[in-house]
C-alpha cells in the first residue's frame, strides 16, 4: 500500500524534528522532505508532490497565511496548520487549510512525541482525504429573513461539527437573526482556542456568540460554544434551560463531544429541539442525533457535496438520524423553518 507523502514547513529545526519523528512511527505516512520556510516549500512542493503539507503559521519573511493565500490558486493541496494559541489559526482555515493542531508548550520531549502521534498523525490521515480544490467555491447562502419571528419560542438549537466545522458554522450562525432561539454549539478544537473562535463569531454575525460556562441561561439571540476541554450538557432549571461544562473522559473520540451534547438535548429538550450536524470525521454526534430525532425533536445533517469530510453526517443519515440532509447554504433556511412550525 502506497504511503501518504507528507512535507513539513517549520522554521523551528528542532520541532520539525519531532515532526518528522512523530509522523515516521506511523507506518502509513512518509515524510519526504522538511522546508524551514515557505520559499523552501514551494520548491519541494514541486518537486516532491507531497499528499499533505504541515504548516507552521510564525515564520519569517512570509507567514503560513500569506503562503497558503498564493499557494492553494495554483496548487491545491491538504494542508495541516500547527499552530501556537493565536486566532490567525481562522484566517489559515479560511484560506484553505483543512485543520489544525496545536503548538505542545510546557511537555518534554517524549510527551510532545507522544500529542504528536496521536494528534497530528491522525489529522494528517484526515486530511489526506479531502479535495481542497473543492474547499474554495463560494457558498450562496439562503435568507432567513423570509420566515416570520419565531421569537420566545422554549425550544434549543443545538450544533454539531469538526473537521471543517469553523467555516461551516460559521456559514451558518451567519444566517441567524437576533430571534434564533438559545443555541449551543460543538466544535472539535483544542483549549483555548474555543474561546478565540467564539470572539470571533461574535465580532462577524448578528448574534452574541461567547465560550458557554456552567449557569449561561439560553435565551433567544445567544450562541454558547462549548469549551476546548469540556463536555457541554443542556439542563433544565425551572423555566429555563441552562448548560453544565464539565470536564470528562472521551466519547466518541473526543471532549467536547457532539454525542454528550446531543443526548443532553434529547433528554432535557425532547421535541422542542432542532439539532443539526456539519461536516467531521468519524460519528460523534450520529448516536445522540438519533436520540433527538427519537425524543420528537428535528434533525439535520449536512449532505455530502458540501462537506469538507462527509463522516459524521453520513454515519448520522445511514442510521436513519436525519430528518433532513441539506447543503450547507440551506441549513440556517431550514432551522428557520422548522422553528416556524414548533
Amino acid at each position: 500500500m502506497r504511503k501518504l507523502r507528507v512535507l513539513v514547513v517549520d522554521d523551528s529545526m528542532m520541532f520539525a524534528d519531532l515532526m518528522v519523528r512523530g509522523l515516521s512511527s506511523d507506518p502509513a505516512i512518509e515524510v519526504v522532505a522538511v522546508a524551514n520556510n515557505p520559499f523552501e516549500a514551494r520548491d519541494m512542493i514541486l518537486k516532491y508532490r507531497p499528499d499533505v503539507m504541515t504548516l507552521d503559521i510564525e515564520m519569517p519573511r512570509m507567514d503560513g497565511i500569506e503562503f497558503l493565500q498564493r499557494l492553494m490558486p495554483q496548487y491545491p493541496i491538504p494542508v495541516v496548520m500547527v499552530s501556537s494559541l493565536s486566532d490567525k489559526v481562522f484566517d489559515a482555515l479560511k484560506a484553505g487549510a483543512v485543520d489544525f493542531i496545536s503548538k505542545p508548550v510546557n511537555m518534554t520531549k517524549d510527551e510532545i512525541l507522544h500529542y504528536l502521534q496521536r494528534e497530528l498523525c491522525t489529522k494528517v490521515k484526515i486530511a489526506s482525504t479531502v479535495d481542497v480544490s473543492r474547499m474554495k467555491r463560494a457558498i450562496p447562502r439562503d435568507s432567513s429573513s423570509s420566515v416570520g419571528s419565531i421569537a420566545n419560542k422554549d425550544v434549543v438549537v443545538a450544533l454539531g461539527a469538526s473537521t471543517g466545522g469553523t467555516e461551516a458554522l460559521c456559514d451558518v450562525i451567519m444566517g441567524f437573526r437576533n430571534d434564533i432561539p438559545g443555541t449551543i454549539v460543538t466544535q472539535h478544537m483544542p483549549t483555548g482556542f474555543t474561546k478565540m473562535y467564539a470572539d470571533r463569531l461574535n465580532n462577524q454575525c448578528s448574534v452574541t456568540v461567547k465560550e458557554a460556562q456552567t449557569g449561561d441561561v439560553l435565551v433567544p439571540g445567544l450562541v454558547l460554544i462549548a469549551p476546548g476541554d469540556k463536555h457541554i450538557r443542556l439542563v433544565r432549571n425551572g423555566d429555563k434551560f441552562q448548560v453544565e461544562c464539565k470536564a470528562g473522559e472521551r466519547v466518541s473520540g473526543h471532549c467536547p463531544s457532539v454525542d454528550v451534547m446531543f443526548e443532553s438535548v434529547a433528554r432535557v429538550a425532547g421535541n422542542r429541539s432542532v439539532a443539526a450536524l456539519l461536516t467531521g470525521m468519524g460519528k460523534d454526534g450520529a448516536d445522540g442525533l438519533l436520540d433527538i430525532r427519537r425524543a420528537g425533536g428535528h434533525t439535520i445533517g449536512q449532505d455530502e457535496a458540501s462537506c469538507v469530510v462527509y463522516g459524521m453526517p453520513k454515519v448520522a443519515y445511514d442510521i436513519g438520524a436525519v430528518e433532513y440532509q441539506l447543503p450547507l447554504s440551506a441549513i440556517a433556511h431550514k432551522i428557520y423553518s422548522v422553528l416556524a412550525t414548533m
